[in-house]
Parts: C-alpha cells; structure tokens; sequence
C-alpha cells in the first residue's frame, strides 16, 4: 500500500515538474547533435533524486554520506540542465560525490591500489550513463532492467541492501518512464536523471560487490560498458576529438543513419540487457560467464560498425 501511495505522490510531483519546466521555459531544444526533432521539457529525471529523499526522511536517514553525494551531483546536474556550467566544476562536484559516496561503502579503509581503480569505474559508470541518455526510455527502462534484476538478487540470492531502496528507485523509473517512454516523450531525463540515475546504481551495484566479493555483477552494466568503452576507442582509430559530443554510439547510429524508431532501440538494449542478467542469474561459473557476454557484446559492436564504415562510405 504505502508504494502505491509513493507512486502516486511521484506522479504528482512530476506533474508540477513539467508544469514549473514548461513555466521557466527548462527546454531541450533540438540541434545538429540531437536525435530528436521537437522541444522537449528537460530535467524530467529529478524524480529519481525526489524518490531518494522520500527514502531518505521516511526509511530512517540511510545510507546518509550517499544521499549527500547524490544532493550534491544532482543539484549541479540540475543547475547544468538549465545553464551550462564550466566542466572542470561538474567533474570537482563528481570527485566529492564519489568520495561521500566511498566513505559510505567503507571503501577509505581498503589500500588506495585497490580504492583508485574503484573510483575510476564508478566515475566511468555515471559519465557512461550520461553517454547513452540519447534516446526516449534508453535511461528509464536500462534503469529498470538493471534494478529489477539487482531486486532479484537481493531478495533469491544474497541479501546486501535495504530493499526499499530498490523499490522506491524503481517506483521513480515506472514514473519518469511513463512520460519518457514512448514515441514522442513528454520529458527527458536531463544530466540530473542520467547521472542520478548511474550514482543510484553505483551505490547498489558497489554493496553488491562489497558483500559478495564477487566482481562479475559489472555485467549488470555489461551493454552501456561496451558500447562507451569502444566507441571511445573507434573514434580513437577515426582521430575524432573524444571530449566532443558526437553520434557515435550504436544506439545513435541505429536510431539516426539507420532509422530504426527510438522505442525499437531502447527495447533492444533492454532487451538484451535482461537477456544478460538471466544468464547471470542461471550460471555457476560467472567469470567465465562475464568473458563470453563481453566478447559477445565486442564482436557484435565491430561487426556492426563494420557495416556502419562501409555504409557511411558508399553515402
């Protein structure tokens, strides 16, 4: 009962959201780089930082170092949706984010050998998740895929985190995906969805791990990983500026030289992430496990840009 009451409470606040975005004109208007062609209210992903507070006041102040992180990357991912701010700002904001964020976790207390390539991969999750925020429902629905499944293992396998805050994560995402999810959106997540969104899970994802000591569950992030990893790497090969914006992802390629509908292609990332996480679910051996869906995941990605190169080239 009391999720069903938080639902429709986000619904609300959503609601007057937008009302206030269309007010102050907080508007995502299309450009050369955009895969959309209308205007769109942005910030729309701010639910998943109002879920978190309501978590936060309601579930007994967890996870406090968390939260404070959180406030603090959505707030300047907020202020960035609205006016672009220097870059240099945004990443110092994400350093301290990322460091309440280890003082949670307990992560100080490990040698730096092992805190460093941490914290370089949770900084690479939630620039990746901002990455692949490019299409209508990518962010929502990977979300969901990723909590449902983190969901699942907290509750069949190993118990590693309160689990309502997996509900009320996911209680936010059946939000924001209502008015994102589907063939002209109603908002987008913004840089506050996206990288909130991407921190949420660093957290869960970094509990996980921490409690199980098993590193194989970064296949829950297994498709966005591979995409970014080797799109950085094939616009490396091209020479490209890779701190440019650019539409090189598969999922852009697919959605704009491709033509395929945005639903389409966010299903078929989800799809394929679920897929993931079912054999995750089902195997024994993990790491082993891990190895053939990244290689999987790697020839499909050159495969297709293959074919992607050779288009582009008879164009």
């Amino acid at each position: 009962m009391i999720y069903i009451l938080l639902l429709i409470v986000l619904f609300v606040l959503q609601f007057a959201y937008l009302r206030v975005a269309r007010r102050f004109r907080i508007i995502d208007e299309p450009n050369e780089r955009s895969l959309h062609t209308f205007s769109t209210l942005r910030g729309g992903g701010v639910i998943f930082y109002v879920g978190m507070l309501f978590n936060f006041l309601f579930d007994g102040f967890q996870y406090p170092w968390f939260f404070l992180g959180l406030t603090l990357i959505a707030a300047v991912s907020f202020v960035d949706d609205i006016q672009p701010q220097p870059a240099r700002f945004r990443l110092l904001i994400h350093f301290v984010a990322l460091a309440l964020m280890f003082n949670q976790l307990n992560l100080f207390l490990f040698p730096w050998y092992y805190t460093l390539p941490v914290w370089v991969v949770f900084a690479y999750i939630l620039n990746a998740y901002n990455f692949m925020d490019g299409i209508n429902g990518i962010t929502g629905g990977y979300s969901l895929v990723v909590a449902y499944a983190l969901w699942h293992i907290n509750n069949y396998q190993i118990s590693f985190v309160d689990n309502d805050l997996i509900y009320t994560f996911i209680a936010s995402l059946i939000v924001f995906n209502f008015f994102n999810f589907r063939r002209i959106a109603k908002c987008f997540a913004g840089d506050v969805g996206a990288i909130s969104a991407a921190f949420i899970l660093s957290l869960m994802l970094g509990l996980l791990v921490l409690k199980t000591g098993d590193l194989s569950y970064i296949v829950l992030l297994a498709v966005y990983g591979i995409d970014t990893v080797l799109t950085i790497i094939y616009r490396l090969i091209l020479k490209e500026n890779i701190f440019k914006a650019h539409r090189m992802h598969v999922y852009q390629l697919m959605a704009n030289e491709l033509k395929i509908p945005h639903i389409l292609v966010t299903f078929i990332y989800c799809l394929l992430q679920g897929l993931i996480v079912a054999g995750l679910v089902l195997v024994n051996d993990r790491y082993k496990y891990d190895f053939i869906v990244i290689i999987f995941l790697s020839v499909f990605y050159v495969l297709f840009m293959k074919k992607y190169f050779h288009l582009h080239q008879r164009i």
